[in-house]
């Protein structure tokens, strides 16, 4: 068996198979995940190319792109090879990735119904650790004037002010408000404390003629909607 210093490295790969050489002759969709993230990488380590480290990672997050976005610097950089420089490199693409889904969904900003709120706020909450509670605020014809981020909280739940939500409702003369929140647990179903806080945020907010189209519970590929179910 070849020991790895025996291994070729990219260079000595005939030109079709370097990852670079092959999405300049060959367009970016002729490269597999592993080769992709090689190039982001730019080098392996004393026993990896460049793709089998790439390789390596993937089959470490069970071959899955949302789990290796969900990576943080510090646990990137237990793969050997991977410093701070490269893990901060990989991170920001993800990121680039989430702000460039968000710059397509940003498009369309009218709601018409449960599937426009998931794509608007998917790209912001659809992979995080914690969970985040944000608020849309919307004209009379449902378009968004403004999105915000109302509080983050940990693995299981955050503390959202109803106060904060009014007042800032009546601020932006809304009215109509979207709340929405993630689930990182991806289990979809309202717990007690979500049913019960829609509710109050409901009266409250009709007591000043603004009406709540819909709250979203955001998982890892899929959401739920009070409205769509009834529970609003």
């Amino acid at each position: 068996m070849a020991e790895y210093s025996d291994r070729y490295t990219l260079k000595q790969w005939a030109e079709d198979d370097r990852p670079r050489e092959k999405m300049l002759h060959n367009g970016r969709h002729a490269l597999s995940n592993a080769e992709l993230l090689a190039i982001i990488l730019g080098s392996g380590n004393k026993k990896e190319t460049a793709v089998e480290l790439a390789q390596r990672i993937l089959l470490d997050c069970r071959n899955n792109l949302d789990i290796l976005g969900k990576r943080s610097i510090h646990e990137l950089t237990h793969f050997p090879g991977i410093g701070p420089a490269k893990a901060v490199g990989l991170v920001a693409c993800f990121e680039l990735g989430r702000r460039h889904r968000q710059a397509e969904a940003i498009q369309r900003t009218q709601i018409r119904s449960s599937t426009d709120i998931f794509e608007w706020m998917y790209p912001s909450l659809g992979d995080l650790p914690h969970e985040e509670f944000w608020v849309l605020y919307l004209n009379k014809a449902n378009r968004v004037l403004e999105r915000e981020k109302i509080s983050a909280g940990g693995l299981t739940g955050t503390v959202v002010d109803l106060r904060i939500i009014l007042r800032n409702a009546l601020q932006k003369l809304a009215c109509g408000l979207v709340l929405v929140h993630n689930h990182p647990s991806g289990n979809l179903q309202p717990s007690d404390a979500d049913i019960s806080l829609t509710k109050k945020v409901r009266d409250a907010a009709t007591l000043l003629d603004i009406t709540v189209l819909d709250h979203i519970i955001i998982g890892e590929k899929n959401y739920y909607s009070f409205a769509d179910n009834g529970l609003l």
